[in-house]
């Protein structure tokens, strides 16, 4: 299960995100996406837990968990190909 990690603070390291999350279980990945030009923290991240009961336990643990003090945003990420879907309109 991938999750959505969203309002972090800029100063929230992968380090940080890897103490909390692996509360809940093993993580098998997690990318603190950054800003390519300056390779600065973006506020978001994406984790994924092999286990969903993990993934559904850190949602409803750390969904509002504050940190560096901001609410953190997890709920289970959307795929590429689901968003894309979603945002096409229909022409008539």
């Amino acid at each position: 299960m991938t999750l959505y990690i969203g309002n972090l603070s800029f100063e929230t390291t992968e380090e940080d995100l890897s103490d909390l999350f692996t509360q809940v279980g093993p993580i098998n990945s997690l990318n603190l996406v950054k800003d390519r030009y300056t390779g600065k923290s973006r506020g978001f991240a994406f984790l994924e837990f092999s286990d969903s009961n993990a993934g559904e336990t850190a949602i409803s643990q750390f969904d509002g968990f504050k940190v560096s003090g901001r609410n953190l945003i997890v709920n289970e990420a959307i795929q590429k190909a689901e968003r894309r879907s979603s945002n096409q309109r229909t022409r008539h």
